[in-house]
């Protein structure tokens, strides 16, 4: 199993209330936190588990920012806060005040686990599991830039993949093995230049092999290798399908919670003051009462109350299901191959978490069921590809693919976002201009010049285009591209008149203080 784990950056200065600014706190309380507490259980009983995680450069910053770790905390106090407020309204229902108390104890538990057992640093228990060898930590590209569009700028690239590295280094004290793609984002320019970083692995969606040249003739159990040298894994569409395919996969069953109906949304704005923003604008408490149901429309048929036991219980035999269908797969493969079949279960994290709030119990499920089975074994990428001979993998030339919309990039490249390439680029080009330009430079003007490159990578998320292509806060997202690409426009105009201000440099490096090592000179050229 490999999961995503990133979230769009978001500034210590922005001001509170950002729906992106959430987005991250309910991650980290729905999806990060309730996966540990899963690692931990697992491993207290000495349930054998591997799990591969992506945690990418920014989602690293932002947990080990003090200030967005200190609003965290004033977050899950106010949640705390309501829910002392809901166990007192519901007295006369005794069946809503059991979830009230429910979901109070959740909150305060969760606090106290990553105050204390964590020590507000998550970061180091992914650490700890790495070094005991149940979890394997992917690098991926600095901003999560979707890689396939700046393949033919190879210093774009290159400063993607170098920051990383850095980054990655910088938080967990290893090289790591395997790269993973953002948005598992292909094409055959990559290539090279992933193997000239030393990586051994990365992850490609299905249809990367199935239209490759030639086809894998054994398909997506078994791993491939490309022209240079890259070992290629190719994400299983049955295993993903199983779990998110809409209205049929398992996380739709109606005994789930319903991670959208909040009760933020329906109570009266005075009960829920401390979930109320500027002008009124509500947000999510955390308070998630009803159930999936049967799909139809609350006004024919009231939602039913959430179960969390029966909820639980749900999991439990989907992940037996889960397991069987992977079972029945193999027992099919191995009818062609000789070689030990893999199914590479690939999901964005928030899959088992924010989006499915039994996520991580089916997890759990998944690895106590797993270790009772002789005829299936859990493992980390690296450790799989360890094990196979060197010389059983074909060489392929995967196709152009993503696991985004439709499994190209219209996702990243329609009438919504094309406008934004034109500019990034162009700020590209003078990035690698001024990186030419001022070769040795110190004090001031290297200062400036390490925060160019700050913006430019910036600029180049996936998550902006992505957040306009779908229309959420597209306000916000545009603001992001927009003022990284006038930041850096700014820095390249006072480079050219030889005049910066310090103070404003000095207040935009506490804005944008990502990758505080960050050396400008990774946008060079290699002679």
């Amino acid at each position: 199993m490999v999961l995503n784990m990133h979230v769009p950056f978001v500034h210590p200065a922005d001001p509170p209330w950002l729906i992106e600014e959430r987005l991250f706190f309910e991650a980290l309380s729905e999806t990060y936190l309730p996966l540990l507490e899963t690692l931990d259980r697992l491993d207290a009983d000495h349930v054998p588990f591997r799990l591969a995680l992506s945690l990418s450069p920014p989602l690293c910053h932002m947990l080990s920012d003090e200030s967005l770790i200190r609003r965290y905390l004033e977050f899950t106090d106010r949640q705390i806060e309501f829910g002392f407020q809901e166990i007192k309204r519901t007295e006369g229902d005794p069946a809503m005040q059991r979830l009230c108390r429910f979901f109070y104890d959740q909150a305060v538990d969760r606090r106290i686990l990553f105050t204390e057992r964590y020590e507000g640093n998550i970061l180091k228990i992914f650490d700890y599991y790495q070094k005991k060898g149940k979890v394997e930590l992917l690098a991926t590209a600095a901003t999560y830039a979707f890689l396939p569009f700046y393949a033919n700028y190879t210093e774009a690239v290159q400063a993607q993949f170098e920051v990383a590295i850095a980054s990655h280094r910088r938080f967990f004290d290893i090289n790591p093995q395997g790269f993973w793609l953002p948005e598992l984002g292909w094409n055959d320019e990559l290539d090279k230049q992933i193997r000239s970083y030393g990586f051994s692995y990365t992850v490609v969606d299905s249809h990367a092999f199935f239209l490759g040249t030639p086809p894998p003739v054994r398909g997506t159990f078994y791993p491939a290798k490309t022209p240079a040298g890259i070992l290629l894994l190719s994400r299983d569409h049955y295993a993903a399908r199983d779990l998110a395919e809409p209205e049929t996969g398992f996380s739709f069953d109606p005994r789930y919670q319903d991670c959208r109906d909040d009760v933020g949304y329906e109570l009266p704005a005075e009960l829920i003051k401390p979930f109320l923003g500027p002008g009124g604008v509500r947000a999510r408490t955390g308070f998630k009462y009803r159930s999936q149901g049967d799909g139809r429309s609350p006004a024919v048929a009231p939602k039913p109350l959430y179960d969390p036991e029966s909820a639980v219980e749900k999991a439990r035999e989907h992940a037996r299901i889960f397991l069987e269908n992977r079972i029945a797969r193999f027992k099919k493969a191995e009818e062609y191959m000789d070689e030990t079949a893999i199914s590479l279960c690939a999901y964005d994290a928030d899959t088992f978490g924010r989006c499915w709030y039994e996520g991580s119990r089916f997890i759990e499920a998944l690895f106590r069921e797993g270790a009772q089975r002789e005829e299936i074994q859990f493992m980390n990428p690296a450790e799989y590809l360890y094990k196979q001979p060197p010389g059983s993998y074909v060489t392929v030339v995967p196709e152009f693919s993503s696991w985004g919309v439709n499994g190209y990039a219209e996702m990243w490249l329609d009438a919504t976002n094309d406008w934004i390439y034109r500019h990034v680029i162009r700020s590209l080009e003078r990035m690698i201009e001024l990186a030419e330009r001022f070769v040795d430079d110190t004090g001031l003007k290297e200062r400036a010049l390490n925060q160019a490159a700050r913006e430019i990578l910036l600029a180049q998320a996936s998550d902006w285009a992505k957040m306009l292509y779908k229309g959420e806060s597209p306000e916000y997202a545009r603001s992001q591209i927009e003022g990284a690409l006038r930041n850096f426009t700014t820095i390249y105009e006072s480079l050219g008149s030889n005049y910066i201000s310090t103070e404003w440099l000095t207040n935009l490096e506490r804005q944008h203080n990502i990758f505080p090592t960050i050396n400008y000179r990774v946008f060079r050229r290699k002679h």
